[in-house]
Parts: C-alpha cells; sequence; structure tokens
C-alpha cells in the first residue's frame, strides 16, 4: 500500500502542468482524435496553465507580503495561522487514506455519467487532493478508513453536482462552453450565490451597476481593467505601509495580472475547445443527446477582470475582519492569495457586480473565519501527524481555504456527531 501511495504522490507531484496535458491527450485519442492533434491540445493546454499559474504566482508573491505587512501595522496577535493550500494538500497525501481516493473518484465519475447523474468529465486529477482532505479529516476523529472514503465520496458528488448547477454560468458569464468547474476550493462557496441573489433584489441595489464594463463607460480610463488592477494594487501596497517605489511595483504587478490572465485562458480555450468537441460527438453517438461537459481547474474562472477586481478588494477586508470578529483566532496569510478561486462563483452570479461580490464576500470570509478557528484543533493535529512545519509564534494552524470550506466543515460536522 505503501508503494502505491509513493507511486501516487510522485504522480501528483508533477502538478497539473503535467498531469493535465496528459490527461487531455489521452482522452483527445479515446474520443478519436488523430494523435497529433490530441496531443498539440494537450501540449496547448498545459501551455496555457503553466500561463496560468506564473500570473497566480505574480499574484501571491505580491499579495502575501502586502497582506503580511498589513497585520504587522495591526499589531494583530492571533494563535491560528493560516498556512494556505499547499500545506493543507500535504496534510492531504499524508493521509493512509490518500492512495484510495484516486482511483475511487475515477470509478464514481464513471458511475455517475453513465447513469446520468452528472454531465461532468472531470479531468481535473489534481483537485482530487480536497476529496482526499476531507476523507482524512474524517479518518482522523473516527479512525475508520471506511468512513474517511464515504465522506470523500459525498464531497465529490456535491462537487459535481454543484459544477453541473453552475455549467450555464461558466457557460454565458465566463464565455467557456464545455466547460465546467469541480474544483472543491470553489464549489464549496456556491451556496453563497443565493446571498447574491437575494442582494439582487434589494431595491437600490439590485439597479447598481458595478462590472468593469459599466465601470469603464463611467469613468473612462480609470475604469479600465489594467488601470482598476493598477489603483486596486497601489491601494493595498498603501495600506501595507509601503514606500513609493514598491507601492508602483505592487500596481503594476496587479495591473500585469489583469491583463495577462485572460490572455492565459484564451489559449486554453483555444486547447480544449478541440476535444471537448469529439467529446460531445463520441458521447452523442453512444448515449443521445447529452452536454457533456470537461470538468478543469477552477484557475481558468480568474480570467474576468471581477474576478480579481473583487479579490484585491478583499484581502485588506480579509484581514480587518480577523482583527474585529470577536471569536475569531484565524490570522489570514497564505490563502488570501486563494480568494480568486473562492469568490469566483459568486462574481459570476452577481454578472461580475463588484460591489454586489464584495458585499457577499464580506460575509463568506467572516463565516469561513469562523469555520477556520472551529476546525484548528483537528487540522492542528493531522499537521502534526503529517510532520508539516508550523509557522513562528503559531499555537495552532488552519486553512480559509479548507478550514474554512462550507461543504467541508458541513459533512467534518455530520460525522463527528457519529464518533
Amino acid at each position: 500500500m505503501q508503494a502505491f501511495i509513493d507511486f501516487i504522490q510522485a504522480f501528483l507531484d508533477l502538478g497539473v502542468t503535467v498531469i493535465l496535458p496528459v490527461a487531455i491527450f489521452l482522452l483527445g485519442l479515446f474520443f478519436g482524435q488523430k494523435p497529433g492533434k490530441a496531443f498539440r491540445s494537450g501540449i496547448t493546454i498545459g501551455v496555457a496553465f503553466v500561463g496560468i499559474f506564473l500570473v497566480i504566482d505574480l499574484l501571491t508573491l505580491n499579495l502575501g507580503p502586502a497582506a503580511q505587512a498589513m497585520v504587522e501595522r495591526l499589531g494583530v496577535e492571533l494563535n491560528v495561522i493560516d498556512i494556505g493550500w499547499p500545506a493543507t494538500s500535504s496534510i492531504a497525501w499524508a493521509s493512509i487514506i490518500a492512495g484510495f481516493i484516486i482511483p475511487l473518484g475515477l470509478v464514481v465519475n464513471v458511475v455517475m455519467l453513465l447513469t446520468k447523474t452528472t454531465k461532468v468529465m472531470n479531468v481535473d486529477i489534481w483537485n482530487y487532493w480536497h476529496y482526499t482532505f476531507v476523507a482524512a479529516l474524517v479518518y482522523t476523529i473516527s479512525g475508520s478508513i471506511f468512513q474517511g472514503l464515504i465522506a470523500a465520496v459525498i464531497f465529490q458528488i456535491v462537487c459535481l453536482k454543484v459544477a453541473d448547477w453552475t455549467t450555464p454560468m461558466v457557460r454565458d458569464f465566463y464565455e467557456m462552453p464545455g466547460v465546467s468547474v469541480a474544483t472543491g476550493s470553489t464549489i464549496s462557496y456556491a451556496p453563497y450565490i443565493l446571498l447574491v441573489k437575494g442582494l439582487q433584489k434589494i431595491p437600490g441595489l439590485n439597479k447598481l451597476k458595478a462590472d468593469p464594463e459599466s465601470i469603464q463607460n463611467r469613468f473612462g480610463i480609470f475604469g479600465d481593467s489594467m488601470i482598476m488592477g493598477l489603483i486596486l494594487g497601489a491601494a493595498i501596497g498603501l495600506l501595507a505601509g509601503y514606500d513609493v517605489g514598491d507601492v508602483v511595483n505592487i500596481g503594476m504587478s496587479m495591473a500585469a495580472v489583469m491583463i495577462l490572465m485572460p490572455r492565459m485562458v484564451k489559449i486554453l480555450m483555444e486547447g480544449l475547445m478541440p476535444v471537448s468537441e469529439s467529446a460531445r460527438e463520441w458521447l452523442n453517438k453512444r448515449f443521445g443527446n447529452r452536454d457533456i461537459t470537461i470538468g478543469l481547474d477552477a484557475a481558468v474562472l480568474l480570467g474576468h477582470p471581477s474576478v480579481i477586481a473583487t479579490a484585491l478588494i478583499l484581502t485588506p477586508i480579509t484581514v480587518v475582519l480577523a482583527v474585529v470578529l470577536p471569536g475569531n483566532n484565524v490570522l489570514p496569510f497564505a490563502d488570501l492569495a486563494t480568494i480568486p478561486f473562492l469568490i469566483a462563483f459568486i462574481v459570476g452570479a452577481s454578472r461580475g457586480n463588484i460591489i454586489h461580490s464584495v458585499i457577499v464576500g464580506t460575509i463568506m470570509v467572516a463565516l469561513s473565519l469562523y469555520m477556520a478557528t472551529d476546525i484548528a484543533p483537528i487540522m492542528t493535529d493531522m499537521a502534526k501527524q503529517a510532520d508539516v512545519k508550523f509557522p513562528e509564534n503559531s499555537a495552532m494552524v488552519s486553512s480559509i481555504d479548507q478550514g474554512g470550506n462550507l461543504v467541508n466543515w458541513i459533512i467534518w460536522k455530520i460525522f463527528e456527531l457519529f464518533n
């Protein structure tokens, strides 16, 4: 079993930029594409994800230090450190239950496709680590591998059903036909879409147009997504207490993120569309006219300027909330750069309305901080078992992404009742 787990870990260590092109190439062959065409699709998607993650790294490397500087300026002393998704995924894959998740996840997806309980063919195998995390969480409190696997299956089913529910949004708002998103760190925040719908019924607010296009029409050059990134980035630099040079630098970096991310997503769609069309033709011949979608990493949604703009505004708001919320013990840090993933569906539901997205995003972050505080003791035990290095001055660790993940938290609480 350990040898199998080591093999799975080695495969996953290759990263999405290798795993996904291989998966797309094999899918292309399976659906009848010529090897050359399938190979080009796989490489194109790999190149696009290299670009996407380079831009995300640019976002992370600038937001992380700025957020830390804001925290230091506020003199915050909280004893639970947000260790972020990289450390959280390491905790997940270190569990004894990890080796079962990928084969189980593939079987569940195939069964749901055959039984017509989902239309999503999820090739985002890297993000199976979200299923692994909830399985490891339940295994830790129960000592039962069986319960852990049941928790993982429940989480996967929820992910696929939410992906089905949000496919029209991905198609229409994000302009990505044939694509769905079943990433655990995005779908778990989909319930907040209901808050967006409620907000859109409030007189006054429902008439307020604050999408990038409307902002640009009203404010001219200052509403341009690149200029918006420059302004918001510079504002974060000022809040962090940076000098003039560093303020300009972070502003330019955020302007680059706003302009480069949509370009990378466009390249990704260039590679995906041939495979998506082949898959649809193959499936329609055998299963009737079914609108099968390809499940991809939620990073593909970050190309819309409203997502990045909302995330940049929510970054200082998250730090302030951590300070003022009574009962919160989580110090936001590493997962601040994952905020775009968390709010992607909220932004889509609001049709890019930045004000609506920020309001709902603020409520979401507040609840996530409380859930992350609640789950901190068990996550700390899991981190110790996985030999994860603790940040200095932290008594416990948690994560806004997974610790404050609504679906994850609900599943954990249900299983806790029986253990």
